[in-house]
């Protein structure tokens, strides 16, 4: 596995080498040329995926990196539980 990539911007073509983190995608990078904020491209999890020479870690491994596999899919997945809540003992709050 490759954990040096390196980030090529868009708008100067400034190009700098990098290493991915293992733990996490990294969403935003800002340009060491010309300042621009670099964002994934719509369908890639991180600006690896997008701008660099080697895709994120989780990629490399054929693992779904940080986007959940339901969206990967094209569903919108799961809802999130609402909050829960309980009875307090003797009936009339929340806890």
């Amino acid at each position: 596995m490759q954990l040096e990539s390196t980030l090529t911007c868009p708008s100067c073509g400034h190009r700098s080498v990098e290493t991915m983190p293992t733990d996490a995608c990294l969403f935003f990078y800002d340009c060491k040329g010309c300042r621009m904020r670099l964002k994934p491209l719509a369908g890639d999890c991180c600006v690896f995926c997008s701008y660099g020479s080697v895709p994120c870690p989780p990629v490399q491994s054929n693992d779904s990196c940080c986007v959940p596999r339901s969206a990967q899919a094209g569903g919108a997945g799961p809802k999130p539980a609402g909050p829960k809540f309980s009875r307090a003992p003797g009936g009339s709050g929340f806890l």
